[in-house]
């Protein structure tokens, strides 16, 4: 991929000349770090000599970095180190000192214990941005284990998703490690436009369950709403003093659902989306033309009570038809739908491929590898997705090449469990 040339010159990258010192692992943080490479920063991820447990967790190849890992720390350098040797402390203040940013996601206080403090911090590096995800914010949940769908059990969205006579339900979005990752680049991104004016880094905290909560604001906006009565967009015919799980109810001011479609396997569905406009074709597409005038059918307010009969009825004619057909006539009368995707779709789906949203990966271990491209689409700041590093790669070009060790003393610290 070439560089965009602006009228001063080449542009590069929206992140040029930023170091960001990465020392998360798992998910939520490296996918954090990752969007910030993307946008041209220098991402050096930090992993102690055996490295993040997700190169191990969940591997389909003997011997090689697992998709887990691949998939989340694309375009960085990997450096190792032990933080808990004098030698490692030392280092790791060089490295600190040399950054912009640093992100950890370790559990509550874990930095600090390992002497590096706020005040420590900002001492060796006035204009560091350091930025920490955790699970929870100060209170009874501080200390509590973080993972993806206990963030999203604590956040609001198991207790909202599914039907009603079934149990909380996750999502299969991660919006628990992911979602946290994209609220703390914005985080980051804000500091580092700050740092512009004041000349000063900052803290920048972004816990799990809030990030979670941040997505599930609507169904905040429903819960007062409640006390004004039941909720008629939803399909639920019982509503209690909390917000229901309500299938697959849009919740919005436009009722939608998913309807079935031919032949009837488990991602044969169209999600429709059923506006006052798109009434009247939707009547002639199903065969009950008589219903556009219908005072028991014609206006929104009419059909608002009868949702799941209005859906029986636009799945009694889909669920003859193939998706993409019915997507075809819905979208030829400006109806808003979408098939459902299955995984295999989307990864086979050639427009995700021209767009760089599905993207090929060599990699000297495992071979090519298929990953997500970056939703961020600059046009000053392409990105060209590269390949994740191998453990320790870059030790020599980092400690060797930048902070000027000697080869005898790398040696020495990989002998002695330091790198």
């Amino acid at each position: 991929m070439t560089t965009e040339t602006s009228a001063t010159g080449p542009a590069g990258k929206a992140l040029d000349g930023i170091r960001v010192l990465d020392m998360t692992h798992v998910q939520s943080g490296p996918s954090a770090t990752q969007l910030l490479a993307w946008l041209g920063a220098d991402v050096i991820k930090l992993e102690a000599p055996s490295g993040d447990i997700t190169r191990r967790q969940l591997r389909d190849v003997p011997d090689a970095d697992s998709l887990y890992f691949t998939m989340l720390n694309c375009n960085k350098r990997s450096i190792t180190l032990n933080t808990k040797t004098e030698r490692g402390k030392e280092l790791l203040t060089e490295l600190i000192r040399r950054s912009d940013v640093m992100v950890e996601n370790f559990g509550p206080g874990a930095v600090d214990r390992m002497g590096f403090t706020w005040e420590r911090i900002r001492k060796i590096n006035p204009r560091l941005v350091y930025a920490s995800i955790k699970g929870f914010g100060e209170g009874p949940y501080t200390d509590f284990k973080a993972y993806e769908v206990v963030a999203q059990a604590m956040g609001g969205s198991m207790s909202t998703t599914g039907f009603e006579d079934g149990p909380p339900t996750a999502t299969g979005a991660q919006i628990g490690d992911s979602g946290t990752g994209v609220h703390l680049v914005a985080g980051v991104l804000a500091a580092l436009f700050q740092r512009e004016r004041t000349g000063r880094g900052q803290r920048v905290n972004v816990a799990m369950q809030h990030a979670v909560l941040n997505l599930c604001r609507v169904k905040l906006r429903d819960q007062q709403r409640l006390a004004h009565g039941p909720l008629a967009e939803y399909p639920n015919e019982d509503f209690g003093d909390e917000v229901p799980r309500s299938g697959n109810a849009s919740g919005g001011g436009q009722p939608g659902w998913a309807v079935k479609c031919a032949p009837g396997g488990p991602n044969d569905y169209v999600y429709v989306i059923v506006q006052p406009v798109g009434w009247q074709p939707i009547t002639e597409l199903i065969g009950r033309p008589e219903l556009a005038d219908d005072p028991e059918w014609a206006t929104p307010e009419a059909r608002l009570p009868k949702l799941n009969k209005m859906f029986q009825l636009i799945e009694e004619w889909s669920s003859g038809l193939p998706k993409w057909e019915v997507l075809e006539k819905l979208n030829a009368h400006n109806i808003p739908c979408g098939p459902i995707l299955s995984t295999k779709e989307i990864i086979e789906d050639q427009s995700l491929v021209a767009n760089e949203m599905v993207v090929s990966v060599p990699h000297p271990e495992r071979g090519e590898f298929k990953t997500v491209g970056s939703p961020l689409k600059l046009s000053d700041s392409p990105v060209e997705v590269k390949r994740s590093p191998l453990l320790g790669e870059h030790n020599e070009e980092i400690f060797v090449g930048e902070l000027r060790l000697g080869d005898e003393e790398l040696r020495l610290l990989k002998s002695n469990g330091v790198i």
